[in-house]
């Protein structure tokens, strides 16, 4: 199983933050460069949210654009994503992965789950 742990989830109210944090195993960070935070929704296919590479690029899909923000700290193989303006339809499971990775085994942590409600 691969080795990532994702944390930080809970219950918020719509407009709160969260931070999640994603411990990855010194080999996924060196070797796959890239990582980046999934989401799942009830009945919804997963869906990346937002990638970081090893040079601290970072892309993001629209929905989450101006709110999340994804960083890295390479020395402790950890990936964060800040959360902002939280709105009932980011409520999902949260995932990190290499998407390099994925590509040659479709292995996932167990995940930390977001509820955004009133």
């Amino acid at each position: 199983q691969v080795q990532l742990v994702e944390s930080g989830g809970g219950l918020v109210q719509p407009g709160g933050s969260l931070r999640l944090s994603c411990a990855a195993s010194k080999s996924i960070f060196s070797i796959y460069g890239t990582m980046a935070w999934y989401r799942q929704a009830p009945k919804n296919q997963r869906e990346l949210v937002a990638s970081i590479s090893s040079a601290g690029t970072t892309t993001y899909v629209d929905s989450v654009k101006g709110r999340f923000t994804i960083s890295r700290d390479n020395a402790k193989y950890t990936v964060y994503l800040q959360m902002n303006s939280l709105k009932p339809e980011d409520t999902a499971v949260y995932y990190c992965n290499a998407p390099r990775l994925l590509q040659r085994i479709n292995d996932w942590g167990q995940g930390t789950q977001v509820t955004v409600s009133s």
